[in-house]
């Protein structure tokens, strides 16, 4: 039987990091897994400096990542994706990128989008995420909101969180 695929988009940081192991165990059983570290997507440089990471992103990062993304995927796959990864993966989604679901975790950016892709998606948010899209912004676009209680932006890397996001891809 064939797997279908599965793309896990980085957060900011990229690398190779411990936490996002913890995903590729639970859901490669399932899936056909392809990790993707944003900063080579979007050809940036990693720094010690997150706001520096975070402007190259803003300066045209995100669109060369989704550019990269598009050109690298041509075959239908649901998504995970983890904060800045969920907006390129989101993007990438609106200029035809097959994804048939798109799972994205603390995703603040997603609060200036104005349109949505044409598949599932399920977003996730800690309820101590400042920057998570308001009450308006998920009613507006039909989007059903996932708050996980006494979490921040970096709920993505506690093991329990794990379980509960991989569940919803199971």
């Amino acid at each position: 039987m064939i797997k279908p695929r599965l793309l896990l988009l980085s957060d900011l940081f990229g690398g190779n990091p411990e936490w996002i192991e913890y995903y590729i165990q639970i859901l490669e059983s399932k899936f056909d897994v392809h990790y993707y570290d944003v900063l080579k997507l979007a050809e940036i440089d990693f720094s010690e400096d997150e706001k520096e990471i975070h402007n190259q992103f803003l300066n045209g990062g995100i669109e060369k990542a989704v550019d990269n993304l598009l050109a690298s995927e041509k075959s239908d796959a649901a998504i995970l994706a983890f904060s800045i990864g969920g907006t390129i993966a989101w993007k990438a989604s609106l200029k035809g990128l097959k994804t048939t679901k798109l799972i994205a975790i603390s995703s603040t950016r997603l609060r200036f989008e104005t349109e949505i892709p044409n598949c599932e998606i399920k977003l996730y948010f800690g309820d101590q995420d400042l920057n998570s899209p308001n009450s308006e912004w998920f009613s507006k676009l039909k989007i059903e909101k996932h708050i996980l209680e006494n979490q921040k932006h970096q709920l993505y890397l506690d093991k329990k969180n794990v379980f509960l996001i991989c569940s919803n891809l199971l």
